[in-house]
């Protein structure tokens, strides 16, 4: 209910739109909004600072309620502010276009155009160029540039700063130093030019009448002019922005309202915007750091803080998304010691308990700086929100001069200061100072509360619908096998199973299915994910497309002759070497006859498929068309009494045409003893989509392991051997450099298909996935392992006691043998007169014996 206070902040918001000339461009973006709200493309919750405002709030415009959360007009809009703020829009990826399209089409194609770009000559960047120029050696050039710290907005000087050495080298190296001296020169100039990510500004008149045009690499017409340019032009300048997280949580809630069969309307009907964002079991999942795939929270180090953060509310997690940043993360300790300890708790003076509970005592937010200025110092909002410009933009004049009017007021320009409060002159001053640390770091709280709903969103949906979340997530990834293969291991970490691609099931992305487990608590049948058919390599989209099509218009695919018959001749046609990838991924498990049976018959299917369609006109029909069903199966090509391939081959055949292993990996046996040895997995390597860095440190010392997939041996000029692998874990791959010396005392164990621990050093380069330079190499076999037989009960094992004996007994190595019984929880170590070898053929014994799920390597 309102007292009136929110219909005077409303009239308040839209009496300074209307005065700044800002309601035409609150009517276009809640066009386009609405419109995207109307044909189902997914909006975010909002961005930046226009959250903080009601009437953005009551016309859809953001979705977070800023009365709630103390967002504030005034960091948005206010009359004191010079220039004017944008309202920046999410949408989900893949449609992206679609929004611009629809405004392109609305406003004139003249009249709407996107914006340029000048990329810069960065500090590693320029010393590459400026190296090439100068005709050094490419090695040299990389070597000075890999010396330049891989950190966020890096100049050349603060890199001569941080990193001794080559501060030296620029001081001892003539050529060094005339080589950065050229790049201070260069540093920061335009190299290139390439269209915003997300600017698009939209004219009155033909934008040829108002700005320079130019096009594109890619055909587009972009302006001449910066981003920056344009809004002091005038002009209306709008973001629209990409996220793929939205398109996750759009497709997870229809994947999850598909399976509760719920429409729109009905009591169990999931809409996203309606969930509890307080929910304890949500917080808890969070808490817990199992955050894979969670908006914001996924990387190693959030989910440590989440770990140690244990939110309680969605307060907590804005706080947390604002904190872990370089700077804020200084006050984690305050901010935490704060949450678990509320008497720990001190305020310089009582009116600032009201601003700084809710972050338990902290300066987090832009806005508690305003409203401690406000509050305490009796400034407008508006002025407050000059205030904290000058102190994040560190303005020291500025700092200087509102520190008098902060502490003792100034009556000429009506502000009372903390004076007219009764505030100690000493109490005021410390309270500023402390607004000055906490200023240059402190986050903007409309933006952090919104991109907390998108993660409390994916969270809620992980927690409460994990198959439906995860196999939306791993469709946003597709095209991406790194990322795919991390979150099929977070599949199997939250015991989700994920079934093979299958003609007669699966869609262009990952689908949500149910299969039989037989188990009384889930009713015999519980979800799981099926892998994508467009992730089979060197297979279209359109073929697939026209195969969902015919199955769904004729039904399913009877076996390889029904699939080949029906599928032939038409326009997206499905070639041998489609066939022969479908095969092998596993997609015609649902036909009759193994794997290797298929390979050896499709060829001469297709062959008399074909010859057969080129006797019969377009249109004709045959006689053979006209046969019952029992005689095409007399004229079909009978399955060949070939048996399987062996699981390795067929593990690698999948791997070949998905680019990961599905129904099994070879290192899974070996996942128990694979995590206690390793400090980093192959992911971390990777380049981040978001940082653009990978998640390792240059010179930073790894562990990793995995199986060797590919190893190609060069000769230094010196001829000592060296080389080069590839080494694939459970998640991906990564490079591995072998120097001569490592490479002579390990060579025995360097084969492909090895598997191998790597100890070494990493090697990071600019826009490139990282790499280690191996330094010790050690077998699997190499490695003490236990091998833990699990039993149900002590009756179980006494009956396999003696089938257990006479496999150990077959064996000898130093590898100890370990028996479980899950019932009671039990386990014995049977101690070193009864160790083995834990090789394959032990390890298959075992696995005939007890079932390959009860057999683990540790």
């Amino acid at each position: 209910d309102d007292d009136g206070t929110l219909k005077e902040k409303l009239d308040y918001e839209l009496g300074v739109i209307k005065r700044m000339g800002y309601v035409d461009y609150f009517l276009i973006v809640w066009d386009y909004i609405n419109y995207c709200r109307e044909n189902g493309i997914a909006v975010g919750p909002g961005r930046g600072s226009a959250a903080g405002s009601i009437v953005s709030y009551c016309m859809h415009i953001t979705n977070i309620d800023p009365i709630k959360y103390d967002l504030l007009f005034e960091r948005f809009l206010n009359p004191e502010r010079v220039s004017m703020p944008d309202i920046d829009v999410d949408f989900e990826y893949e449609r992206r276009q679609d929004v611009i399209d629809y405004v392109t089409e609305k406003y004139g194609a003249d009249k709407v155009v996107q914006i340029i770009t000048f990329g810069t000559l960065a500090a590693k960047g320029v010393i590459r160029d400026v190296a090439r120029v100068m005709d050094l050696p490419y090695a040299f050039g990389d070597t000075i540039s890999k010396m330049v710290p891989t950190e966020l907005n890096i100049t050349l000087d603060k890199a001569l700063e941080m990193n001794p050495e080559l501060r030296k080298q620029y001081e001892s190296d003539e050529t060094v130093h005339k080589l950065i001296d050229m790049c201070k020169k260069l540093e920061g100039l335009p190299r290139h030019t390439s269209i915003h990510a997300a600017g698009v500004v939209i004219c009155q008149a033909p934008a040829e009448d108002l700005v320079p045009l130019s096009r594109s690499a890619e055909g587009n017409i972009t302006t001449q002019f910066t981003m920056t340019t344009i809004e002091e032009l005038g002009l209306l300048k709008m973001d629209f922005l990409g996220l793929r997280t939205l398109t996750v949580i759009k497709d997870a809630v229809n994947f999850a309202n598909e399976s509760l069969g719920a429409k729109p309307g009905d009591p169990e009907f999931i809409d996203i915007d309606k969930i509890d964002y307080n929910d304890p079991q949500v917080l808890e999942l969070i808490g817990s750091g199992k955050c894979d795939g969670i908006f914001q929270l996924e990387s190693g180090g959030m989910q440590s803080f989440m770990k140690e953060l244990k939110p309680q509310s969605l307060e907590d997690i804005i706080a947390g998304i604002s904190l872990y940043r370089p700077g804020p993360m200084d006050f984690i300790p305050k901010y935490i010691a704060g949450k678990n300890d509320a008497g720990s708790i001190t305020y310089d003076a009582p009116e600032l308990e009201p601003i700084l509970k809710p972050t338990y005592g902290c300066i987090v937010y832009q806005e508690q700086v305003m409203q401690i200025v406000q509050q305490l110092g009796g400034y407008t909002l508006g002025r407050a929100d000059l205030v904290r410009r000058a102190m994040s933009k560190k303005k020291q004049h500025v700092m200087e001069v509102e520190r008098a009017n902060f502490v003792n007021g100034n009556p000429e320009e009506n502000v009372p200061g903390c004076a007219s409060k009764g505030i100690d002159p000493a109490v005021a001053n410390r309270i500023y100072d402390s607004m000055m640390d906490f200023a240059k770091y402190a986050f903007n709280k409309s933006h952090a509360a919104c991109y907390a709903v998108v993660a409390l969103q994916t969270a809620w949906l992980k927690r409460y619908y994990p198959v439906e979340f995860m196999a939306a997530l791993m469709t946003s990834v597709i095209d991406n096998p790194g990322k795919v293969s991390g979150y099929i291991m977070s599949c199997r970490n939250m015991h989700i199973t994920l079934l093979p691609p299958d003609i007669n099931e699966g869609f262009d992305g990952f689908s949500v299915c149910e299969i039989e487990d037989g188990a009384a608590e889930t009713g015999g049948r519980r979800k799981a994910i099926r892998y994508a058919l467009t992730a089979i390599k060197g297979i279209g989209r359109p073929v697939i497309a026209s195969i969902v099509r015919e199955r769904e218009i004729h039904g399913q695919f009877k076996n390889i002759n029904d699939f080949l018959t029906r599928m032939q001749g038409r326009e997206n046609d499905v070639n041998k070497r489609a066939i022969e990838n479908f095969i092998k991924a596993g997609a015609f498990d649902c036909f009759d006859g193994t794997r290797k049976q298929l390979m050896t018959v499709y060829g001469q299917i297709m062959d008399q498929l074909h010859s057969s369609g080129k006797n019969t006109m377009a249109g004709q029909m045959s006689l053979f068309d006209l046969a019952t069903d029992e005689v095409k199966r007399q004229y079909e090509i009978p399955l060949p009494d070939v048996g399987e391939f062996p699981r390795e081959l067929l593990l690698e055949f999948e791997k070949e045409v998905l680019g990961i292993y599905v129904s099994g990996h070879p290192l899974e046996e070996y996942v128990a003893m694979w995590k206690r040895k390793i400090t980093n997995t192959t992911a971390d390597f990777v380049l981040d989509d978001e940082t653009g860095v990978p998640n390792v440190k240059d010179n930073a010392n790894a562990t990793i392991g995995g199986i060797i997939s590919d190893k190609k041996i060069k000769y230094t000029k010196n001829d000592q051997v060296m080389a080069f692998l590839t080494l694939e874990d459970l998640v991906g791959s990564v490079e591995v450099i072998v120097f001569p010396k490592t490479y002579e005392a390990n060579a025995p164990r360097l084969n492909e298909d090895s598997k191998v621990f790597i100890e070494g050093r990493v090697s990071v380069e600019d826009e490139r996935d990282a790499k280690l330079i191996a330094s010790k190499i050690t077998l699997f076999d190499e490695v003490p392992k236990s091998v833990w037989l699990a039993f149900a009960n002590k009756d179980e094992y006494e009956a396999k006691a003696e089938a257990v004996n006479k496999i150990i007994a077959e064996s000898d190595g130093n590898d100890e043998v370990v028996i479980c019984l899950t019932e009671t929880r039990q386990m014995k170590n049977l101690g070193r007169a009864f160790t083995i070898r834990a090789d394959k053929p032990i390890l298959e014994a075992f696995e005939a014996l007890c079932g390959k799920e009860n057999v683990k390597i540790r």
